[in-house]
């Protein structure tokens, strides 16, 4: 397989899917296309004790369609005992991983009302949170981020709720990044062939930690691309949420 071969969005959807490599059995939360096409490539493959929602109180199969009911009561109980992985979006993020989804600009007089704080701060501090950014730009990666919904390292450490508080990874149509830069800040895993880290840098509004030479997201193996062609996404719908 060459890299030519595979668009930017399918390497999205393999970098999505890795986030859940080892869960073992837990509650696989996508919450967007991309991710939720990453859930059922990962089912397929390498995590076939995930159990699948789509995002919210459903239990999907590994076409998507719906086999049966999650009430939020059994699902909260899930989200606390930790045997959930959630990906969620993010309208901010930032160098260690504070996660705004309520508004842009200062709280009292926000310039943009998004979808309020919502469960991210019980997600972040109960079970593994991970992130995934369809347009990767300074005006999501920032410096510090307007509100807090999803709590990052900085912010845990200062409150000592770091016990149960995993931030894996965060992928970007960019590239994919993890938390392992100095004092739990981001890093720059790896970049999608046809990205610079020049790209990558100048697309982020903080310095990001680098180790060595990042290499390209890992291509998907020919199973897997018939998987998503054929099986996941048969209607191309992951080539409208990211672009080459």
């Amino acid at each position: 397989m060459t890299t030519t071969s595979v668009t930017r969005a399918e390497y999205c959807v393999v970098a999505c899917a890795e986030a859940w490599r080892g869960n073992g059995e837990v509650l696989a939360s996508p919450m967007g296309l991309i991710p939720s096409f990453g859930a059922r490539l990962a089912k397929h493959t390498f995590s076939p004790d995930l159990l699948l929602t789509d995002g919210e109180a459903l239990l999907v199969g590994l076409d998507g369609t719906t086999e049966g009911w999650l009430p939020y009561r059994r699902h909260l109980t899930m989200v606390t005992g930790g045997k959930r992985h959630v990906m969620m979006g993010a309208g901010q993020i930032d160098r260690f991983g504070n996660q705004n989804i309520s508004c842009i600009g200062d709280w009292e007089r926000p310039a943009r009302q998004l979808l309020g704080v919502r469960g991210a701060p019980v997600n972040t501090l109960n079970n593994p949170v991970s992130y995934w950014v369809p347009r990767h730009s300074t005006r999501v990666f920032v410096e510090r981020v307007d509100m807090v919904s999803g709590v990052g390292h900085d912010r845990a450490a200062e409150a000592g709720v770091t016990r149960f508080h995993r931030l894996p990874r965060v992928v970007s149509d960019l590239g994919v990044f993890d938390f392992t830069g100095p004092g739990h800040s981001m890093r720059l895993v790896s970049v999608h062939p046809g990205v610079t880290v020049e790209q990558v840098r100048a697309a982020t509004g903080f310095e990001l930690a680098l180790a060595g030479e990042v290499p390209y997201t890992r291509e998907p193996s020919d199973g897997e691309l018939r998987l998503i062609r054929e099986v996941i996404d048969p209607g191309e719908l992951r080539d409208r949420e990211v672009r080459g």
